[in-house]
């Protein structure tokens, strides 16, 4: 039972060291526990309930603030409010404004370390990194997320949308997407700013009218055969690679991460796994004749046994080959073209000089097919008919006498019929 008392003093509420519950009067008490601490409490009745609320300790709360605290609750009773629930109301509002404080930057960062192991490459987080802290932090990073509007994600585009378009559309959409999660961790509501259709497409060109396509500069097909000796004459890691490459029309990125455990020689296939490949599924790639003699040579020099190995290592730490390995075997060629152009080049020349299927070359090149319909009817990635496609494109890249070369090209439409 709470001990009554003719309302404390503040000598009374220093010196007393009993335990118990001590009535200053009007619902506001002093508790004292076993330990010495002392703690101001108010206790009500509320919709048939008795509560009891915490106004602080008594080391910080003087009596005559206790007083006040309790009298400002008896107010909201007054008006029919629970001094516990507007308590509580208030501590929500304060924890809200403080996440809508979070910013732009911190929130970029978050989703970036949130997303990171579900990205094929560092590449790609590294894109993001870089392309935001260069275009989009100097305008919106240290602002609060939840202020973040129309007018300020134009003036982050505006600036590069003509000039650097496909840039500004990949910051436009890096940036609608930091946008979606703070909306979803509570950091902001409404509508996405960063919203192209129907919203930021009304205000800018489509990207396709101010941009000219940027193509792959490619080697063309023709060329191939006298290039490839001069190609083998090359020394080095990257040259190999673009060997690889080439023979394989494979993305740059899928060889420099090309593992031991990937190939089968016996079987003559690469797999690729889904998180190496753009589109995230698995892709069997056929291994050519002069695909697998280069193999054969990689492995002749392999100086590990694990399956992680790769298969065209680096200098350092089995770390890949850099991005640049293959282009500069290129520059030191003073070649016009790029590793990636030479799927152009597969590509052309499936076109121009076979009866190969669209489809064939396209299940080669990895590409997603867009109709649901024949993509499920290709399901099978058509295996053995790219087999015949690959080691027709190896045969004539590595033909160095251009009258034999346009023997086997008539040979290769021939045998595709």
């Amino acid at each position: 039972m709470p001990k009554t008392a003719a309302g404390l003093t503040a000598r009374k509420v220093a010196t007393v060291k009993v335990p118990g519950m001590f009535a200053d009067g009007n619902g506001l008490y002093l508790q004292v526990t076993a330990t010495g601490a002392k703690t101001w409490i108010f206790r009500y009745g509320f919709a048939g309930r008795r509560r009891e609320m915490g106004l602080g300790s008594a080391k910080t709360v003087t009596l005559a603030k206790a007083r006040d605290e309790a009298q400002k609750k008896r107010g909201l009773l007054a008006e029919g409010i629970d001094p516990l629930e507007a308590k509580a109301q208030q501590e929500a509002k304060q924890r809200l404004a403080a996440v809508r404080l979070t910013s732009f930057r911190e929130c970029a960062e978050a989703y970036i370390k949130a997303n990171r192991p579900g990205w094929s490459n560092d590449k790609h987080a590294a894109q993001w990194e870089s392309t935001l802290a260069a275009y989009a932090y100097p305008v919106l990073g240290d602002l609060p997320v939840a202020e973040i509007d129309t007018t300020l994600v134009l003036k982050v585009l505006e600036a590069i949308w003509t000039t650097k378009t496909e840039t500004a559309s990949r910051v436009r959409g890096r940036i609608e997407a930091v946008l979606d999660y703070a909306k979803v961790r509570g950091h902001r509501t409404g509508e996405n700013p960063a919203r192209w259709k129907g919203h930021l497409d009304l205000i800018l060109p489509a990207k396709a009218a101010v941009a000219r396509v940027e193509h792959h500069p490619a080697l063309p097909y023709p060329e191939m055969p006298a290039f490839w000796p001069k190609l083998q004459a090359q020394d080095g890691m990257g040259a190999r690679a673009l060997e690889f490459c080439i023979l394989t029309a494979a993305r740059s990125s899928e060889v420099l991460g090309a593992r031991w455990g990937e190939i089968d020689i016996k079987a003559k296939v690469w797999t690729i796994p889904a998180n190496r490949m753009k589109a995230g599924s698995e892709h069997r790639v056929p291994l050519s004749t002069p695909a697998i003699a280069l193999l054969r040579k990689m492995a002749a020099i392999r100086t590990g046994t694990s399956p992680n190995d790769l298969v065209f290592p680096g200098q350092r730490d089995a770390r890949p080959l850099s991005n640049m390995a293959m282009a500069m075997v290129l520059r030191r060629m003073t070649l016009d073209a790029t590793p990636h152009g030479f799927r152009s080049t597969f590509r052309t020349w499936v076109a121009e000089q076979t009866r190969f299927p669209d489809a064939v070359a396209e299940a080669a090149l990895a590409h997603t097919i867009d109709d649901k319909v024949v993509a499920a009817y290709q399901r099978g990635t058509m295996l053995e008919k790219r087999r015949e496609l690959m080691e027709a494109w190896a045969h004539f890249c590595t033909v160095v006498d251009a009258k034999t070369a346009l023997l086997d090209r008539r040979s290769t439409k021939r045998s595709a019929r």
